[in-house]
């Protein structure tokens, strides 16, 4: 192995001390990919990879996604960079990416290039972990649920305006229903949850809406989460499908940017 792995924690995130030339190695991505489904997390401090670094890693490592034409997405607060900036407050609150979706984005890849002053570091949880360490009755309770999942709801959670224009926009994602607990095809099951988690079907809202937020709580107990604080360059790769992740809030105008790359999803909600 031509790199270095240490653990962060006992059930989430590895650091991976690489140097930037293995990282073009398509067998060292097909390693750090292996690692990534493990541990859910991998760290490499201070890469300052460019953007074509970036994208080249990604496309080792999976199917980039080519978002507004390219595959490097501006993170940015800025409305003048971002005309949906405000939206990316939802990012504050813990989330799964792409629950409008059928087939959620496999993984991302989140380089720091200017960074705030306050706030702003990554909690990721791991799901997986989670799921496993339910009682045996909380396992029962939850199996066959279906919970809904909505843009609008994520979006109001996170207190941005519901104005015409954003309603119209957040209603133009259809809600979406999937299984609580998601049997992957590895055979691992994971929580669905996280501030897009509307309801549970057949439910009454407020015994759903207690067992959701306990879910998330359970979901978020220190011992599953890794919390990433930023220096400029740093690169961080999470498994979206088993990893739920929020920024710490930081100041609006604090001209933060971070350069963004997703992997497209290989396997549908089930």
């Amino acid at each position: 192995m031509v790199f270095e792995v240490h653990p962060l924690n006992e059930h989430i995130g590895s650091e991976i001390r690489v140097t930037t030339e293995a990282l073009s190695r398509p067998e060292v991505a097909s390693e750090l990919r292996s690692l990534l489904l493990d541990r859910g997390v991998l760290v490499l401090r201070e890469q300052h990879l460019d953007e074509v670094q970036q994208m080249a890693l990604a496309r080792h490592l999976g199917s980039l996604r080519e978002e507004l034409g390219k595959g490097i997405y501006k993170i940015t607060l800025d409305k003048k960079s971002n005309a949906h900036a405000e939206f990316l407050k939802g990012s504050f609150l813990w989330h799964i990416d792409g629950t409008h979706d059928n087939v959620p984005p496999f993984a991302t890849l989140l380089t720091g290039i200017t960074l705030s002053e306050e706030g702003g570091q990554t909690e990721f949880a791991n799901s997986y972990a989670a799921y496993e360490a339910l009682s045996p009755h909380m396992k029962k309770r939850i199996d066959g649920l279906k919970v809904v999942h909505s843009v609008e709801v994520s979006m109001t959670r996170a207190g941005i305006s519901r104005t015409e224009e954003n309603l119209e926009y957040w209603r133009s994602f259809p809600s979406k229903t999937h299984n609580l607990v998601w049997t992957h095809k590895s055979g691992r099951k994971s929580l669905v949850i996280g501030c897009h988690a509307s309801h549970i079907e057949g439910m009454d809202k407020s015994e759903s809406d207690v067992l959701l937020a306990e879910l998330l709580e359970w979901a978020t107990r220190p011992e599953f989460v890794y919390r990433h604080h930023w220096t400029p360059g740093d690169l961080v790769i999470w498994d979206n499908t088993g990893v739920i992740h929020r920024v710490e809030p930081y100041p609006l105008d604090c001209g933060r940017v971070m350069n963004r790359s997703t992997l497209l999803g290989e396997e549908p909600f089930a």
